[in-house]
């Protein structure tokens, strides 16, 4: 293993490959070189997952106003409105210039077909080959990228920290990721005028999540270590709807289904959405998300159902082909058979705070997508509302960004080895489980000051992880992952009461000051929580 770093300078480095860092790349690269940096290959996000598709207000029954009031609504009194304002009013231009480079929506005759989600007033969510419109997005997007000389894609590296001088970043560290738990052998400095972190979200420290394994909230937990300002960390939306099934894996079951009329059931096959809420099936994420885990706890249960069947079958597969073949090969056929579901973490609305442009407190640092907090979201994101935010906001942080003065830092920085890290005394993935068993019992969808004094009480006992140094993706994943697992209940103790998707069983109602966001830094005292 070498001792040596081998330092590289570029103009802006990217790191992340979702919708929000390719769109951002995009913007970058008539501008100067451009390095995206993923830890797994580019199309590995969860943009390739998202299958309900994209809100954005372009039918001929919507309107920018009510897209609008519809995400305010949804954000329960804590999003703010000039970042929504921003998100409906660009949402259409960011579309129509995806359709311009070869975005295949789903249409009906010669329009652009629309669909209902829950919350959302009007049917304006736009879809792709049924249910895999993130999918479609990523194909336009990486064809995109591929166009421009200027941007070079560093694949399986996966990020150490970032690099800040003087109280501004100028780049980051990056280990080369090797096998699953052999040590990388080559640290990378990569010195940028501006770095962008689009990292997407940490759905994966909890046991049941709909994100895929390279979720691990490692934007946020280097963010925090290089002492930028987190915001709203509390508040994680989980899914109502994520296959339950033996050997399943935790896959999502689109909104988009219960907008098409799918019927949630408990085990005894009594429909039970309408004891809940008015709007039955179409209540808001949370609600929904609490009824079910009601229902299973008073029929003690693990799982309840969704119905389907009542729907034509050439529709269903039609309008959901990914869903139906995914099911079919765990011997569920959605069109004839219930579907066992359980509620899964989905999405993070908190993260790395940044204005409206992408920036974050630290000069020099952009963040945009599931990894950045503007405030859009507020306490409870609208469904498919996050493809929207990617592409506007990364946007805005790419123009941001290309304005960034001054060079990539061309020190060397603090020399930083890899060949002297010795193997950690405990085993990685047994701490990795019991994390993430933890989030998922005390920090979850219902919690309360007894549960979260606990998880904090336990997390405490693996303190000592946050300042080891790790050479290998999985070690640099834990650190991370308990960096963010300490921030979101520190916060949710914070808030002490229940607003949008943070609800507390012994602080029922919204509580005093509630529409304060609470903040997470780190400082040389410590966290700070405000």
């Amino acid at each position: 293993m070498s001792n040596s770093m081998q330092n590289i300078t570029t103009d802006f480095l990217v790191i992340g490959s979702g919708v929000a860092g390719l769109r951002a790349a995009i913007e970058l690269a008539p501008h100067g070189s451009v390095i995206v940096v993923t830890k797994d290959i580019p199309t590995e996000s969860s943009t390739e997952y998202a299958q309900g598709g994209v809100a954005v207000a372009l039918s001929d029954e919507d309107e920018v106003g009510i897209h609008f009031e519809d995400t305010i609504k949804a954000g329960d009194g804590l999003c703010r409105e000039d970042a929504v304002k921003i998100l409906v009013e660009e949402g259409p231009a960011r579309i129509f210039e995806l359709i311009e480079w070869g975005a295949e929506f789903d249409k009906e005759g010669t329009k652009l077909a629309f669909t209902m989600e829950a919350a959302h007033t009007k049917r304006r969510i736009l879809h792709a080959h049924g249910d895999s419109t993130g999918r479609e997005l990523l194909r336009v997007l990486v064809n995109k990228v591929r166009s421009f000389t200027t941007i070079q894609r560093m694949q399986f590296y996966t990020v150490v920290d970032l690099i800040v001088e003087d109280e501004r970043c100028k780049g980051a560290y990056v280990l080369k990721s090797s096998e699953f738990g052999v040590p990388g052998s080559e640290l990378i400095a990569i010195h940028a005028k501006a770095t962008l972190l689009a990292t997407g979200g940490a759905g994966q420290i909890f046991s049941r999540t709909t994100n895929p394994a390279v979720a691990t909230g490692d934007g946020m937990a280097i963010a925090y270590r290089a002492g930028a300002i987190l915001e709203d960390m509390e508040f994680v939306q989980f899914h109502p709807t994520v296959l339950f099934a033996p050997s399943a894996p935790q896959f999502l079951l689109s909104e988009a289904m219960r907008g098409e009329g799918a019927i949630l059931k408990n085990i005894f096959k009594e429909p039970f959405m309408k004891n809940y809420h008015p709007d039955a099936e179409l209540a808001p994420r949370d609600v929904v998300s609490r009824a079910i885990i009601s229902e299973m706890v008073r029929t003690n249960s693990s799982h309840v159902y969704l119905d389907l069947t009542h729907r034509d079958s050439e529709f269903v597969k039609k309008r959901f082909p990914r869903i139906y073949s995914t099911c079919l090969q765990y011997d569920l056929n959605i069109t004839r058979d219930l579907i066992p579901v359980s509620p899964a973490a989905h999405y993070m609305m908190g993260g790395v705070k940044t204005d409206i442009n992408g920036a974050t407190s630290i000069e020099g640092l952009y963040a945009a997508g599931e990894v950045a907090c503007t405030g859009v979201h507020g306490a409870n994101r609208l469904a498919s509302n996050s493809l929207l935010e990617g592409l506007v906001y990364g946007y805005r942080a790419g123009v941001a960004a290309s304005q960034q003065e001054g060079q990539g830092s061309k020190v060397k920085g603090q020399e930083r080895k890899t060949s002297d890290i010795s193997a950690p005394d405990f085993d990685l993935e047994e701490v990795r489980t019991s994390l993430r068993r933890l989030m998922w019992e005390k920090v979850g969808i219902i919690r309360c000051g007894v549960s979260l004094n606990e998880a904090m009480e336990n997390l405490s006992m693996w303190r000592s992880i946050l300042d080891m140094d790790f050479n290998t993706r999985r070690g640099l994943e834990l650190k991370n992952m308990l960096t963010v697992a300490f921030m979101i209940t520190e916060a949710a103790l914070e808030r002490k009461g229940s607003v949008g998707a943070h609800y507390r069983s012994d602080y029922k109602e919204r509580g005093e000051n509630w529409q304060r966001h609470i903040i997470v830094v780190r400082t040389p005292e410590g966290t700070k929580v405000t």
